[in-house]
């Protein structure tokens, strides 16, 4: 795992999610990528380790997608980017697209990042600031720093709010041995 001081206190994702507001629903979709070299794919992407990553190997944009059996609400991205080790591999524009399926995906936001180190929150929120409802996510790296041609992504992370219980008025149980119940069904 990366030292702890590439990523500022109070971005890691995994505080927002001891928090009890938002849970990481990465593992329920279907993730493909445009292109990618070998033993540098969708498993390294989703591994929790912040020195393995995905490396694209074709032409721009790199693609990641984010396929859901369901139609979701999802609440935020977090992208894990480090341009002191990757350079000119670390993405510099970022689109980010939703939809139900690849013919009818429509851009939701789009990042410019300028050597970024960390944790990249990124709030998937409609026009009254809701949380958007998809079946799809598309991550596009549309241009490297330094004009790189492939692309590093060493994490992509993807959250929805974790709904108020019918028992609203309790206070929430956010320590770590009541967060290991919490997800039981």
């Amino acid at each position: 795992m990366a030292s702890a001081n590439k990523t500022p206190p109070g971005a890691d994702p995994k505080q927002l999610e001891r928090t009890g507001t938002v849970r990481e629903i990465g593992s329920q979709a279907v993730w493909s990528l445009s292109s990618c070299k070998p033993g540098f794919g969708v498993d390294q992407l989703r591994d929790d380790n912040l020195e393995t990553y995905w490396q694209s190997d074709g032409s721009q944009p790199h693609l990641v997608n984010i396929q859901f059996r369901r139609k979701t609400t999802v609440k935020m991205l977090c992208i894990y980017a480090d341009y002191k080790s990757d350079e000119s591999y670390t993405p510099s524009k970022i689109s980010v697209r939703v939809g139900n399926n690849f013919h009818n995906l429509q851009e939701v936001r789009q990042l410019e990042l300028v050597e970024p180190s960390g944790w990249i929150h990124i709030p998937l929120l409609d026009l009254l600031n809701n949380p958007i409802r998809t079946f799809m996510i598309q991550i596009a790296v549309l241009a490297n720093h330094q004009n790189g041609r492939d692309t590093h992504m060493r994490q992509i992370k993807v959250y929805t709010p974790v709904e108020e219980s019918s028992i609203g008025k309790y206070p929430r149980c956010t320590t770590v041995d009541f967060m290991m119940y919490r997800t039981i069904r």
